[in-house]
């Protein structure tokens, strides 16, 4: 035992906790309730290290041991690999793949087209990782695209699917789910009304990912969750010939085989896999790249509250964490959030350059105040051009149904 070993036991560290004198922590990938996530380097290179704090899961431990052994268990080219695990007195380390090629949205926008014919690739691509999943009683539970993650920047890379933090092996085959689960716009009625659910839930995400990937909007658009359970539950799913009219009936026909609000009426994953839209024959080549790139247009906004939210996470974690003498927390909450959240477009620095370092982490206080009023900025601007938008929505809306009166009246007269 060496030396250094030696003083971890008498400082109480657990022995895995050696483990981590092995990995240089670098910049932060993001923030929930329970811990944060860093990139780091490690002996098989770069990584992902989700850092869990220990108080945040006292009594629920077992919520991460589950984790830990559905990871090692999953094996598959689409879904990302479990490289390594350690603790110390007051955190859990769970290090995993890194995936440096940017999410599903921000890559499509870098390319010069992507077709529908693209898409149907894309999706076959995931799907086939969910269904690996459930043919080992895995439910996802918080399908997204923020979750689709290429793993480099070569054309060719996979797409992998990421954070497994929600996920349930399930006991048996018809063990039924009852905590909520999922996130907003993506979680499917039955978990909304907390009926119980199971693997139909990731179906129903599948099915709003491919209506997002092929029109730009999500199908479903209410702001509250009531009315977002009545509109899920209504089973009315609208393809609006302005952006559907060169989208293929077998892409339409597939996402109503996956939107149906009753879980037993949706298609399994097996099921989807051999829809013919997947074959790609009758995918049209019509290119989706306007709509995509507009869908991200109007994420600017919700990416710029949500920097100001994980900012403020940071800085809870910091605040509960047990022992800040060895700190895994960024020094500058601010600047972490805002390189989580941009972390796209930091990619190909990143690749060359390698994580920030703790020391990058500590910027001066002058920065900080000038990083803070740019994300004020851009939150600020995006509100009012969302605002100028839906104006300039109402006023065609009304031209339109002036237009319609007074036809209506010719017609009468």
């Amino acid at each position: 035992m060496s030396f250094a070993n030696m003083l971890n036991r008498l400082h109480g560290q657990p022995e895995s906790y050696d483990k981590k004198s092995k990995y240089s922590f670098g910049r932060t990938l993001g923030a929930g309730t329970y811990g944060i996530v860093r990139e780091a380097s490690g002996p098989t290179g770069r990584v992902a290290v989700k850092i869990i704090l220990k108080k945040n899961v006292k009594g629920n431990e077992q919520m991460v041991l589950d984790e830990l052994e559905m990871l090692q268990r999953l094996k598959h080219p689409h879904i990302v690999k479990f490289v390594d695990w350690f603790e110390s007195r007051d955190k859990y380390y769970i290090v995993t793949q890194l995936a440096t090629g940017g999410e599903l949205f921000d890559r499509i926008c870098e390319q010069g087209k992507f077709t529908e014919k693209d898409a149907s690739q894309t999706i076959k691509q995931v799907l086939g990782a969910v269904n690996y999943l459930h043919e080992n009683n895995v439910v996802h539970r918080d399908l997204k695209p923020e979750n689709l993650l290429y793993l480099t920047r070569d054309a060719d890379s996979d797409l992998v699917l990421a954070d497994f933090g929600i996920a349930k092996m399930l006991d048996n085959k018809d063990e039924v789910l009852t905590t909520m689960a999922g996130s907003f716009g993506y979680a499917a009625p039955e978990v909304m009304l907390k009926q119980g659910h199971g693997k139909p839930v990731d179906m129903w995400s599948m099915g709003v990912i491919t209506y997002t990937l092929l029109c730009g909007y999500s199908p479903f658009r209410s702001e509250n969750l009531q009315d977002l359970i009545d509109e899920c539950s209504s089973g009315s799913v609208v393809f609006h010939e302005r952006y559907w009219k060169d989208v293929s009936n077998d892409a339409k026909d597939f996402i109503l085989r996956l939107l149906q609000p009753k879980p037993e009426n949706r298609w399994t994953s097996q099921q989807a896999l051999a829809h013919p839209w997947l074959r790609g024959d009758s995918a049209t080549n019509h290119n989706l790249l306007p709509e995509i790139k507009a869908y991200l247009t109007k994420a600017r906004l919700r990416r710029g509250i949500e920097m100001v939210k994980l900012a403020n996470r940071i800085e809870a974690l910091k605040m509960q964490e047990d022992d800040p003498e060895n700190t895994d927390m960024p020094g500058d909450a601010t600047l972490a959030a805002d390189q989580a959240q941009s972390r796209h477009r930091a990619l190909s620095l990143a690749s060359t350059k390698g994580g920030s370092s703790d020391a990058e982490n500590a910027t001066a206080p002058a920065e900080k105040r000038t990083l803070s009023k740019t994300i004020k900025t851009a939150i600020f601007r995006e509100v009012v051009l969302a605002k100028v938008r839906e104006m300039k929505e109402a006023e065609e809306a009304n031209k339109l149904k002036e237009e319609a009166e007074t036809k209506a009246k010719s017609f009468q007269a």
